[in-house]
């Protein structure tokens, strides 16, 4: 009798008897009965009062469905995989077949799989703690999604049964997690010192150009002499602002052909291997890009420099909350998984 009163509250609500999928009834008392006197009801006596309840075409179709994995007292099916995983599926399907298809397909459902555990351990621990997410938290995160572009329809209840969720799963990472994590100075500065590469600021050069475009190859020829010609008198001696002046078809030949500022990086790969020996003053060798033909000036270089640490405190003490809180989600997480009860049908 304690087992039926047990099933019964998995049977029935406050509106009567819930009609859920029969292999899901069919697990629910098997793991009941399994775990209260170690052996298994007989499941075909069930079935036969979960088919009473429903018509043949109903049958057939829950039956294509199936348990994949018991979490304490919560069930994952199969079709909460296929529906975790369908966005992925969909890229996967698109991009591969065969043999390698195949494969793809039952790594995405594993890892469907294993998210959905996750996500059902922590679900349970915001049971347990008393965790849980008003009627208005929900209409105010539904508004918070709406204008990052979501579609939210609170109308549907799994939908707004899919928003509770992930506000539980916040709530209970934010207060088991998230809230005992604290970051030091010496934490700080130990990250700064480990990390300098990612506080640098590359090297920058001011340049000076002269441009001859070519918008076909039959105008190649003409551009090449032309900038061949520029090029002698600069070898001559002549200023490059003067240079610049009479040959450059750049938007800054008025200017002396002077670009400004430029870093490490922002440059066509072409150009910034033909500066990257220049010391300031020095003239490259004639250049070709898609834009035309190049003749580069260095007038100043800077060379690489690190952010000093007052200036990316902040931003590091962001990247090391980070750090600690995916280490310490990790091992709460570890700590949830050891203590549940899981077991895997998939």
């Amino acid at each position: 009798m304690p087992a039926f009163r047990h099933v019964a509250r998995f049977m029935y609500n406050k509106n009567g008897p819930l009609l859920l999928p029969i292999t899901q009834r069919i697990g629910i008392m098997s793991a009941i009965f399994r775990k209260q006197d170690g052996t298994v009801f007989a499941a075909m006596t069930w079935l036969a009062l979960g088919l009473s309840w429903l018509s043949p075409t109903a049958v057939s179709a829950y039956l294509e469905d199936r348990i994949v994995a018991v979490v304490n007292s919560d069930l994952i099916m199969l079709s909460d995989v296929k529906r975790e995983s369908e966005p992925q599926l969909q890229q996967i399907k698109r991009q591969h077949q065969g043999d390698d298809l195949a494969q793809r397909i039952k790594t995405a459902e594993s890892m469907a799989l294993t998210k959905l555990i996750e996500q059902t351990l922590q679900l349970q621990e915001a049971k347990a703690k008393g965790i849980d997410a008003s009627e208005q938290e929900i209409a105010q995160f539904a508004e918070q999604l709406k204008l990052q572009g979501s579609a939210v329809d609170l109308a549907d209840p799994r939908h707004r049964r899919s928003l509770r969720d992930q506000l539980l799963l916040m709530k209970v990472v934010d207060r088991e997690v998230r809230g005992a994590i604290t970051v030091g100075e010496s934490e700080m500065k130990r990250y700064y010192q480990e990390h300098r590469d990612r506080f640098a600021v590359p090297e920058e050069y001011l340049l000076s150009q002269i441009l001859v475009r070519f918008r076909s190859a039959d105008e190649v020829p003409d551009a090449l002499a032309k900038i061949r010609k520029a090029m002698d008198e600069l070898k001559r001696g002549e200023r490059f602002e003067d240079v610049a002046l009479r040959y450059s078809e750049g938007p800054n030949a008025l200017e002396g052909g002077r670009l400004g500022l430029v870093r490490q990086g922002e440059l066509l790969p072409a150009i910034e291997q033909a500066i990257a020996p220049l010391v300031p003053g020095a003239i490259s060798e004639i250049v070709e890009t898609p834009q035309g033909f190049h003749i580069l000036r260095i007038d100043e270089k800077k060379p690489r420099q690190y952010r000093p640490f007052e200036e990316v405190k902040h931003e590091i003490q962001g990247l090391v909350f980070e750090q600690k809180a995916e280490e310490r989600f990790q091992s709460w997480l570890a700590g949830l998984k050891n203590k549940a009860y899981i077991e895997i049908k998939f």
